[in-house]
């Protein structure tokens, strides 16, 4: 048998890497093995030399970034004064959660597992290489990665995963026990914590501040296919500061039908109050919960029952139905031959956790609210781009949000949780306040003065930019070219009497692609090349910095090939010298994207 120290160490950003950690933890344990399962940054890395079986599991993020729980580590494992030697003991194995139609596909799994290679650790298999895009999601890399990882850690004859090792009805354990109070606790309106009376620090995602909402105004012509909004808040005495290019994450909240169906699937009482106790010592309860709390502020504030739900929620469902029929299909959408007929009924269609509840009744009510926090994933934080600068706007914090809504098979639309849940909030109505903190973006404008900035920013992409422009603007630099797209001007051209102001001015230049307003679609691609002789000139005769923000599918490589050929055309560079160019602006941090699916 192998050593009994297992550790499972992950680095997750929208909670993917979190789900597949805790899945190999339990495949760990059923196998007999001690597993321990920690992000990343809450380790405390030093102890890796100590380590003896490693498996690391890492999301990439934007353009080859690590996540936000794993940038600490990041940082210490790639000091040069580290010495080769450093984990010579150390067996690992890394797995890695990518989508392969970004460039950077898998970047940071296969870097890091380079890195423990050049710091003496011995790798138990290839880099796994899971994949968004492939039609049964990460888990077609996966599953056969882990049953080689089984093979490796426990010798060729390794204890067969197989759900009936539990009986029906008898799971793996919760990871929290729930305590209901026999008195409700007298209290006002209950809310996750927020920045308190003696905050220590600006606030952040455990003490956010809960900003009033002073303004929420659609910004896309009444016929248009999209609802945009312009939405204001007002953060005086919140400490926070912000410049262009950073973000704002928001706290969501579902909505009252949702919780309340919820609440009737289950049999829950959104009244009742109770205290979380931790089934094993180390385990901490979720920062962000009240305590005591209601089982309404639970499903409000804090269980994502409007996500897609991922594998692990129905194997976990299936261990805890009491009802035959019910049971077996749980079963088959929790194994690896089901996934393809669990993509065809929740993946594709994108059907809600909450949805399938309500297709298994009879396992929804059987739940035992014990396992509330290990089948339904917490509410992640919505991330949007900063779109003014409070130079502008002194203690004002805005942003641009198209509301999330769109059709597959099923009957009811799909909605964005966050976007939705802003559209529908009215300060007009009375006081609206949103939880939210600020976090550096990806885009970092220069300091220097007199550098010249070119920035394209098709439909809500626009967003970090006017921040920009504002605050360049408001520093006395007049050197700003922006490259819009839309498709209408009298739909969706977003701050068309502010950009023409700044034009007038001398402070701006403004190059608009419409695409719908002729025969032949026009994309600001298509108007980059156009002005090809001014993009060389400013990049290589200025010093220009470039920027791109916007939709991640095809724009990014299209705006890139449009550099490409501006290089060869104006600059006179060879195909192979104008992908050095290219790869150099990008390295120097004078070419610069932020893009999101």
């Amino acid at each position: 048998m192998p050593s009994a120290r297992l550790l499972v160490l992950f680095g997750s950003q929208t909670g993917t890497a979190q789900d597949v950690s805790e899945r190999l933890g339990r495949e760990a344990r059923r196998r007999q093995l001690s597993c321990r399962v920690q992000a990343l940054d809450s380790y405390p890395v030093v102890n890796l030399i100590n380590e003896p079986l490693v498996i690391f599991v890492c999301a990439t993020t934007g353009q080859g970034d690590p996540p936000d729980n794993m940038k600490s580590f990041w940082r210490f494992i790639f000091r040069r004064s580290l010495p080769s030697t450093a984990l010579c003991q150390m067996d690992f194995a890394v797995l890695g959660l990518g989508d392969s139609s970004y460039a950077k596909f898998n970047f940071v799994a296969k870097k890091l597992h380079r890195r423990l290679l050049q710091l003496g650790g011995s790798a138990l298999l290839p880099v796994c290489l899971g994949d968004d895009q492939h039609e049964l999601g990460p888990d077609a890399a996966i599953d056969p990665w882990l049953q080689d990882l089984w093979e490796k850690v426990l010798g060729p004859h390794s204890v067969p995963l197989n759900l009936d090792l539990s009986p029906p009805g008898v799971p793996w354990p919760s990871r929290f026990i729930l305590q209901f109070l026999t008195d409700t606790p007298s209290s006002g309106p209950e809310e996750l914590c927020v920045a308190g009376t003696d905050p220590q620090g600006p606030p952040s995602e455990l003490q956010p501040f809960l900003a009033p909402m002073v303004s929420n105004q659609r910004v896309t012509g009444p016929s248009h296919f999209q609802d945009v909004r312009l939405i204001e808040f007002d953060i005086s005495g919140s400490g926070i500061s912000f410049s262009a290019g950073d973000v704002v994450l928001i706290q969501p909240e579902n909505t009252a039908s949702h919780v309340q169906q919820f609440c009737q699937a289950l049999g829950l009482d959104p009244e009742q109050h109770f205290t979380l106790q931790p089934r094993e010592p180390g385990v901490a309860c979720p920062a962000r919960l009240p305590r005591p709390c209601s089982m309404h502020c639970l499903v409000s504030q804090y269980l994502d029952i409007a996500s897609v739900p991922r594998r692990s929620f129905f194997e976990l469902l299936a261990c805890l139905s009491p009802h035959e029929l019910e049971r077996e299909k749980l079963r088959e959408f929790g194994s690896a031959r089901g996934q393809e007929e669990l993509c065809e009924y929740c993946t594709r269609p994108r059907r809600t956790a909450l949805e399938v509840l309500c297709d298994f009744p009879h396992t929804a009510a059987a739940v035992p609210p014990d396992y509330l926090l290990d089948l339904v994933p917490p509410i992640r934080p919505r991330a949007f781009s900063i779109a003014s600068s409070l130079r502008a706007h002194p203690a004002r914090l805005q942003i641009l949000v198209a509301v999330v809504q769109y059709q597959t098979r099923l009957r009811e639309p799909r909605r964005g949780l966050c976007s939705s849940w802003l559209a529908s909030l009215d300060p007009a109505r009375g006081p609206v306040r949103v939880p939210l903190w600020v976090r550096p973006g990806g885009l970092t404008f220069p300091k220097t003065p007199d550098v010249p900035v070119i920035m394209v920013g098709p439909g809500t992409g626009v967003a970090p930019f006017r921040a920009a422009i504002q605050e360049r603007v408001a520093q006395g630099e007049t050197e700003n070219v922006l490259f819009f797209g839309c498709r209408r001007r009298d739909q969706d051209f977003y701050w068309e009497a502010e950009w023409k102001q700044l034009q007038a001015r001398g402070c701006l230049t403004l190059v608009t692609a419409f695409s719908r307003e002729q025969e032949q679609k026009v994309y600001v691609q298509h108007r980059l090349r156009e002005f090809g002789p001014l993009v060389w000139e400013l990049l290589e005769g200025r010093g220009a910095h470039f920027y791109l923000a916007g939709n991640a599918k095809y724009m990014p490589a299209d705006v890139s090939n449009t550099l490409l050929f501006i290089f060869r055309e104006e600059g006179g560079l060879s195909g192979p010298d104008a992908a050095t160019y290219l790869a150099r602006l990008q390295r120097t941090l004078r070419f610069q994207t932020e893009t999101w699916a």
